[in-house]
């Protein structure tokens, strides 16, 4: 077929004469337009297209009040990208426009060049396809969404993509893919992606997606896999944030194949389907300490917001000022807010909460969880919980906007209005005189409102929830396409899964009101860490919040120790495991000694409790047995733990139960050794009570 003669030559020859620069040079794929992202559902695509309009493209939309393609680009700089191009479909224009104005295209942007490809593309594989033909790829690439925010190092990647390469030139790609934890609960409803992978060369073997409408709900297997693998691997708990590294045979097996049209579920299927004809592998890379999610519906876009906000992305949050001309601190109550704010003495900010320049809020009003963007202007007695009010909002005295809920620019809320969880409105819409359900039927019928019940994963969410859509009446658009945060089918919710290993020590007390404490908690201690603040402070804090929201001694054991495993992680990239943990417990033996509460006690429950809660966050890190065994080694000898309470850990049967049991092969000689240690101390004190027994005798 002449496909095949025309791009494979090309590719084969770009390779010889880059070959010595290709170390030097990284060049990437960005792919912005919703009808190139070609694995996203018709009816989420929909929904964010609700929220976009006609005028705005989804990768100029701000998250935290920052466009979402900042943090795109941000993370490719990080990771020494120095040519991107940037496909952006029919939305070109506008996104050339954008760039051609910001900081990447000035002289000390970190790229040697950024261009904007026009091409008339309604999927993945036309933009690949596109971009074999222009012969701009000398060498490896990246192919990144639009809309993917991570702070992950792809260097550890990088280098074993091209240590395998060099092996193999038939190994032509790897996914980089991020650990969702070992306790991820998915719904029966939700699409998965499941990756069957040889652990051993780290090679995808099969891929295939099920559960959801029109997907299957079994796994289809080829039975020679257990045949020629001596290992298999299936995963179903992988975030897959569409990050790949490529080599230019990538490009030539999408040009030799007109029907691959998305990455996943056409190419990936195909390649690895057709292994046997080709040749061709592909491997994996999978993360699990660091960020790496995708604004890819209306769900992700709360939960990523949240998690920018909790410095779970760090540095990408909003007091780094990505952008040239803001001026975001971070200040008391975790409040982040720009230079020319007006706030009333008498009015409330708090949580994690996010304030745009210009932005002004009368008295008595209250705004917490929220995110503000520029010029907004808010009255008096105004409550906003939960919400995103983009540029130039109003919203007059006594409203209420309960999240969550997106108001778009220059939207204007009447007074006395309630805006109901699941709220979508429009660039330029005005509401008013709606409170809850009432009043809804006749806006409805005269100005261009749609309401649609509000669907929570919860119990807690009431049938009289009313999720409000409000548009200009000029405006056509069917019942169909009205918007609710929940109703999005995503494959993950960020907030949740990116550490859901270290949030959950039992799914039974996994309540909302432990996951809100958790994350409020554990971002809190992990500031406190990594600003280097005295114990007490930190402890102060915590237990100030702990009271105040009613939470148990197991739940702030709990966000320590998460706060505590992840600075370990932090600062293993400057010293060793072993440093990191003899550091964090020399220099907060006080903070772990003020949460355990059971030195004078028999059973040592809090000291046990603290180990499990340890022992659990370190599955599925490749270290994991290795830490165990350095923490338990810290806390014995510095009397955080005491030897009774780590061998009733360590002979409570949950600690040797499933994945927790694989973690204590290191540990088990240090466990002998303090058993053979309290044998011989109770040899030697009952040798002391015979000699006080004869002496007593004599």
């Amino acid at each position: 077929m002449p496909p095949k003669v025309i791009n494979t030559k090309p590719a084969k020859s770009k390779q010889k004469p880059q070959e010595e620069k290709r170390e030097e040079s990284l060049q990437a794929v960005t792919l912005h337009d919703p009808d190139a992202t070609g694995e996203v559902h018709h009816a989420c695509r929909d929904r964010v297209e609700v929220v976009i309009s006609h005028t705005d493209l989804q990768c100029l939309l701000p998250l935290a009040n920052t466009p979402i393609i900042e943090y795109t680009l941000e993370f490719l700089a990080n990771n020494g990208v120095q040519d991107v191009f940037v496909y952006s479909g029919n939305h070109s224009d506008q996104v050339e426009r954008y760039i051609n104005t910001s900081e990447w295209k000035r002289s000390a942007s970190p790229f040697r060049t950024l261009t904007v490809i026009k091409a008339a593309a309604t999927s993945i594989g036309d933009c690949m396809r596109d971009l074999d033909r222009r012969d701009l790829v000398t060498g490896d690439f990246l192919v990144v969404s639009g809309d993917v925010v991570s702070n992950i190092d792809l260097t550890p990647a990088l280098a074993m993509h091209r240590a395998r390469r060099e092996k193999d030139r038939n190994a032509i790609m790897t996914m980089v893919l991020r650990e969702a934890g070992a306790h991820q609960n998915m719904e029966r409803k939700r699409r998965r992606s499941v990756f069957v992978i040889d652990p051993k060369a780290k090679r995808c073997l099969h891929y295939e997606e099920i559960g959801g409408k029109g997907w299957g709900r079994y796994l289809m297997l080829d039975p020679d896999f257990l045949i020629s693998h001596a290992e298999i691997e299936v995963r179903d708990d992988l975030i897959d944030p569409n990050i790949d590294i490529c080599t230019p045979d990538v490009l030539a097996q999408w040009s030799e194949n007109f029907d691959y049209q998305s990455p996943r579920k056409s190419f990936l299927f195909g390649v690895l389907k057709d292994y046997e004809l080709n040749g061709k592998t592909i491997h994996t890379h999978i993360i699990r300490d660091r960020y790496a999610a995708r604004v890819k519906d209306l769900k992700a876009y709360d939960s990523i917001s949240k998690d920018i906000l909790g410095r779970w992305t760090y540095p990408l949050c909003p007091d780094s000022n990505l952008m040239e001309g803001q001026s975001y601190q971070l200040k008391h109550g975790r409040v982040y807010r720009e230079d020319g704010v007006h706030i009333d003495r008498n009015t409330d900010v708090k949580g994690r909460t996010v304030l745009g320049a210009g932005t002004e809020i009368g008295k008595d009003s209250l705004v917490i969880n929220s995110i503000v963007g520029r010029n907004c202007k808010l009255g008096n007695n105004v409550h906003i919980s939960d919400a995103y009010l983009w540029d130039d909002v109003v919203v007059h005295d006594n409203a209420r906007i309960e999240g969550p809920a997106i108001v778009a620019n220059r939207v204007v809320v009447g007074g006395k209005t309630t805006l109901s969880p699941g709220a979508l409105l429009s660039f330029g819409s005005r509401v008013e005189g709606v409170s809850g359900s009432s009043g809804v039927k006749d806006l409805e019928d005269n100005e261009g409102f749609h309401s649609g019940m509000l669907e929570d994963n919860s119990d807690a969410s009431s049938d009289a929830s009313v999720s409000l859509f409000y548009r200009n009446a000029s405006e056509s658009s069917s019942q169909s396409s009205i918007s609710t945060f929940a109703s999005s089918e995503g494959e993950f919710e960020p907030r949740e899964t990116s550490r859901r290993s270290s949030f959950r020590s039992d799914p039974s007390d996994d309540t909302a009101q432990n996951k809100d404490f958790q994350l409020e908690a554990t971002g809190s201690i992990l500031d406190g860490l990594s600003k280097g603040d005295a114990p007490d402070t930190i402890f102060l804090e915590l237990n100030s919040y702990r009271m105040s929201v009613d939470a148990s001694q197991h739940d702030v054991r709990h966000a320590v120790v998460t706060a505590f495993m992840r600075h370990i992680s932090s600062l293993s990239e400057s010293v060793s495991p072993r440093e990191a943990v003899k550091q964090i417990f020399t220099n907060y033996k006080s903070l772990v000694n003020r949460i355990i509460l059971d030195k004078m006690a028999t059973q040592k429950a809090d000291q046990v409790d603290f180990m499990m809660l340890v022992q659990r966050d370190l599955i599925g890190r490749s270290n994991g047995d290795q830490l165990l065994l350095f923490i338990a080694k810290e806390v014995s000898d510095r009397d955080i733990v005491e030897e009774d309470g780590i061998l009733q850990w360590w002979e409570d049967l949950r600690s040797s139960a499933g994945e927790m049991g694989k973690l204590r092969g290191l540990t088990e000689q240090f466990i002998t050794f303090l058993k053979e240690a309290e044998d011989d101390e109770d040899e030697e004190e009952e040798e002391e009570d015979e000699e006080d027994e004869d002496s007593e005798d004599d």
